[in-house]
């Protein structure tokens, strides 16, 4: 079993958490909808930066 030599520093300590707060993700304005979707998805509806591209169970 590993086991450390020398006590970690707060200040190292914190370095090493520094990337452990994940950003929230980016998210799109539908622009002919108007609803909010993940950036680079397709949103629920089937619609991409304003042009129809999937089929929905709605559009049969």
């Amino acid at each position: 079993m590993a086991v450390q030599q020398n006590k970690k520093s707060p200040s190292r300590r914190n370095m090493r958490r520094s990337h452990d707060g994940l950003p929230s993700a980016a998210l799109a304005l539908e622009p002919t909808t108007g609803e909010v979707h993940l950036r680079h998805h397709v949103s629920p509806t089937g619609y991409y930066r304003g042009k129809k591209v999937v089929k929905t169970k709605s559009d049969e």
